[in-house]
């Protein structure tokens, strides 16, 4: 099967405009009068941060599907041609942060279904690369070359610190282009209801992103990360100026944990809220115009031993402004379960600052051929019997997927891999590590105990 080239592409937001074909037009370039200052340049930063910032190559078979006409599916059975799997090859970019051990950030949807992952430094040199993680709901996701050597580390700043009008430069891999940076500025912070990922508090910036700068660093003028770019509105297929990074901070945490754990573990504030508006504030006579307004609040949850009302407005977290429910939403999440942080509210016109502890969240879940391609098409998630022992839970399982083919069912717990008992993602990673050529499962299917083998 003759393989499908795909470029990964930093995700396009179609809105259904038609753009004329762009015409090329060239700037005069300045040039220094003698006896004035020299004109400023990237080049010197750039010359230190690039080697940071790598081409990420990926090969992976995915699932396309293909319209079977309704009388003939009868004739196919479970092997209807709907769904085929075939081979691709992707580009994307990463950001090295850490060259002792190997560590690169990207985005998650650079590497989804990859099956082999390697990444080129500028300076030519190539490693095989292995998935640490990924996290689909915030497309963040931390891969580690194999024996790395003489690498640098890009330095991360505060993202909280932006300012809009602030300088910034994206570098990537645009089209397979090779390294390429452009710059502009943040344009804007915070961006929310883009429905690109399941957590959204980006920044947007008019640094030119295209396809292949997933993935790629979004840089300040001192040559530190600010964010990990991901996102473009792209009406034609090209950038017109509207990017969206996630912010370094958030980046950072989500890398943190999964350096740690192999998996994000989300924190639960415990409410039901909305977006402040000025319909909300004339409503409920809240002289508040941004904010998160509290629909509800679960019961035993933190917010509720804390004294959190329905009705209460959240206008800050951790003595930090909050411009959005959006915003309150994706910094909990990437929060771990037990954390506690200060609430900001309003009650009935009146500041009141309250402490919560975060619940643990359970919604958070992994993709199964994140730990081995056998498990693909397979949902993860830390659960336990109902006699209390721990194990993993087997959230989903896809049909006809590899998963699926090797016996694996809904609603099964994983308690022992290879005679290793595993009580979490995390140790079923951990035993997995060293690739075992078979792969036996104890899984507990109701109160029955079977083994099932992937090869």
């Amino acid at each position: 099967m003759k393989k499908k080239n795909q470029l990964l592409s930093a995700i396009a937001l179609s809105v259904g405009l038609s753009l004329s074909a762009s015409v090329p037009v060239f700037a005069a370039i300045p040039t220094q009068v003698p006896g004035q200052a020299a004109i400023p340049s990237l080049a010197p930063m750039l010359e230190k941060v690039l080697p940071a910032v790598v081409s990420v190559q990926v090969e992976g078979t995915a699932v396309q599907s293909q319209r079977v006409p309704e009388e003939l599916k009868k004739y196919f059975g479970d092997e209807s041609p709907d769904q085929q799997a075939q081979p691709f090859e992707g580009l994307g970019s990463g950001v090295i942060i850490d060259a002792a051990k190997g560590y690169i950030l990207t985005n998650n949807h650079v590497i989804s279904q990859a099956d082999k992952i390697s990444v080129q430094l500028n300076d030519g040199r190539e490693f095989d690369a292995k998935l640490i993680g990924g996290d689909d709901q915030s497309d963040i996701a931390l891969l580690q070359v194999q024996n790395p050597s003489n690498l640098t580390q890009i330095a991360i700043a505060d993202s909280d610190k932006l300012r809009v009008g602030d300088f910034a430069v994206a570098v990537g891999n645009p089209f397979g282009l090779g390294q390429t940076a452009t710059s502009g500025i943040v344009s804007a912070l915070g961006r929310s209801g883009l429905n690109l990922e399941g957590l959204e508090n980006f920044i947007q910036t008019d640094a030119s992103i295209n396809r292949g700068n997933s993935g790629g660093a979004l840089l300040n003028l001192n040559g530190e990360l600010i964010g990990i770019n991901t996102a473009i509105l792209a009406p034609g297929g090209g950038s017109i100026g509207i990017g969206f990074a996630i912010p370094s901070n958030m980046a950072k945490t989500l890398a943190q944990q999964l350096i740690q754990f192999g998996e994000i573990k989300r924190g639960l504030l415990g409410i039901k809220g909305m977006e402040m508006s000025a319909d909300i504030a004339k409503a409920f006579n809240i002289n508040v115009q941004r904010g998160a307004f509290v629909s509800e609040v679960l019961p035993n949850s933190g917010s509720a031993k804390a004294g959190i009302k329905s009705g209460d407005v959240i206008v800050s977290l951790n003595d930090k402004p909050l411009s959005s429910f959006a915003e309150l939403r994706s910094r909990i999440a990437t929060t771990e379960p037990g954390a506690k942080v200060k609430l900001g509210l309003i009650r009935d016109g009146k500041p009141l600052d309250v402490e919560v502890t975060l619940d643990k969240s359970t919604s958070s879940s992994a993709s199964a051929e994140l730990i081995a391609p056998a498990l693909q098409g397979a949902t993860l998630s830390d659960g336990q019997l109902k006699d209390g022992t721990k194990g993993i839970s087997i959230d989903t399982v896809e049909k006809s997927s590899p998963a699926a083919q090797a016996g694996l069912h809904q609603d099964d717990v994983i308690v022992g891999v290879n005679r290793n008992r595993v009580q979490s993602i995390a140790e079923l990673r951990k035993v997995l590590e060293s690739k075992p050529a078979v792969i036996a499962l104890q899984v507990m299917r109701g109160n029955e105990s079977i083994y099932i083998l992937l090869r």
